[in-house]
């Protein structure tokens, strides 16, 4: 165990120890005015600025992770842009002052009681929630993935993992030629773009390289559109032609065969199975909301947490609020969504605790959702649009459906800037507000 390791583990420790210690003092359950379950980006955007305007301890946040990463600058540390460390702050460093940092996982919520049962059997109680769990990968919908990711030189990998990123940039830049496949799953996902980005990326480092002639890349995409929103799919499907990237719609891992360096992916049209051989596979997991959500009757059909697309509150639930990858609302899944979505759902519970929410007029989230599509080592398109109606909401004065330099420099350090700096201390809440 590293030094880095056995610090954080001594930290997690003294969490727990300080959480028991005080349930033990009350001798009684543990009680918040709002209790936040999650500490990721959406639920420290919250925390931030609930417990500075509720006071100290008026908030806690559920989180069982010693280490906060900002995981869309993983898409540049797997093409060796960035330094993994860059991506991650430890928990502490980042975590509001006035909140109470509970060190566990939320294994169910007790709508009716609300209660929050803890992972090991502890709850604490809340006045108000906010659900920010974001959402769960499930590297175990693909039959041989997990395997081939850990096996030993293994030429299969993925930018959505702490452990898998560290490998895919030392794969890429290695690669010395043949089939180099990414893929994109059907379901919804976390940063949508980033399937399609890693894949532009290694094909510009191909060219680098000099082994581009002899290599042939591929993103088979389960979607039926290479982007959801037309103009940013036009300067993607051109720049794809233009740089002779094979794009196969419809088209789904299923299974890996690592000993043979074979990837079956399904037609979703004709429902056949086909067989890829690969020298290089970049694979991103399927994905869907944490299970707890289902479990605890908070959840819509498909198991995202129910609420009022607009509001953000839930829809059975008055005192229960979501944003994020965890929530219902039928955008896309980026940090980009949760800064207006966490304006948005301050607003509103604020107003819920005051008594002064009036739905007709209250704080509306407009489906606003950005995706830096960087599509080169010093190019990229900003995509911004609302995840509601599918059409641009752009923030600057020029096209950005066409990829620039000053939009590459914008999100590889002025953006990640304004994430530790801004966004996570509560004050961002978006371009447009």
């Amino acid at each position: 165990m590293t030094s880095a390791q056995k610090y954080f583990t001594n930290l997690s420790k003294q969490g727990n120890f300080l959480f028991k210690r005080l349930a033990s003092i009350k001798n009684s359950i543990p009680s918040y005015k709002v209790v936040v379950i999650g500490g990721g980006t959406g639920g420290l955007a919250v925390s931030s600025t609930l417990s500075d305007v509720l006071g100290k301890s008026a908030v806690a946040v559920i989180e069982p992770s010693n280490v906060h990463y900002y995981q869309p600058l993983w898409t540049f540390v797997g093409a060796g842009l960035k330094k993994f460390e860059e991506s991650a702050k430890p928990i502490e460093e980042v975590f509001p002052k006035n909140a109470d940092l509970i060190k566990n996982k939320a294994a169910k919520v007790d709508p009716e009681n609300n209660t929050v049962i803890l992972q090991d059997g502890q709850q604490v109680k809340y006045e108000y929630l906010v659900v920010a769990t974001g959402i769960q990968l499930n590297w175990n919908k693909v039959k041989g993935l997990q395997e081939s990711l850990t096996k030993p030189n293994s030429n299969v990998t993925s930018i959505y993992s702490a452990d898998t990123v560290k490998s895919t940039w030392d794969i890429i830049k290695n690669f010395k030629g043949g089939n180099a496949i990414f893929t994109m799953p059907s379901t919804p996902i976390k940063c949508p773009g980033a399937a399609i980005k890693i894949c532009y990326l290694a094909e510009d480092q191909f060219t680098k390289n000099f082994v581009r002639n002899r290599t042939k890349v591929i993103y088979n995409t389960a979607m039926g559109k290479i982007f959801s929103v037309e103009k940013y799919a036009n300067g993607l499907n051109r720049i794809a032609k233009e740089r002779d990237i094979q794009v196969n719609l419809q088209t789904e891992l299923t299974e890996i065969h690592s000993d043979k360096n074979e990837a079956i992916f399904k037609d979703l049209k004709s429902g056949e199975s086909k067989i890829f051989n690969y020298d290089l596979l970049h694979v991103v997991p399927p994905m869907g909301p944490p299970s707890f959500i289902a479990e605890s009757k908070i959840g819509n059909a498909a198991g995202w947490v129910d609420v009022d697309q607009y509001t953000l509150q839930h829809v059975k639930y008055p005192n229960i609020f979501s944003l994020g990858d965890s929530s219902s609302a039928p955008t896309s899944k980026t940090a980009a969504a949760i800064t207006s979505q966490s304006g948005v759902l301050k607003k509103n519970l604020l107003d819920v605790i005051n008594g002064n929410f009036n739905p007709t007029v209250a704080a509306k989230y407009d489906g606003y959702a950005s995706c830096p599509l960087l599509v080169g080592r010093d190019k990229l398109i900003l995509a911004e649009f609302s995840g509601y109606t599918l059409k641009p909401m752009e923030t600057f004065p020029f096209d950005q459906g066409i990829e620039r330099k000053s939009m590459f420099y914008l999100t590889k350090e002025i953006i990640p800037e304004i994430y530790w700096t801004r966004l996570l201390k509560g004050t961002w809440t978006g371009p447009h507000k």
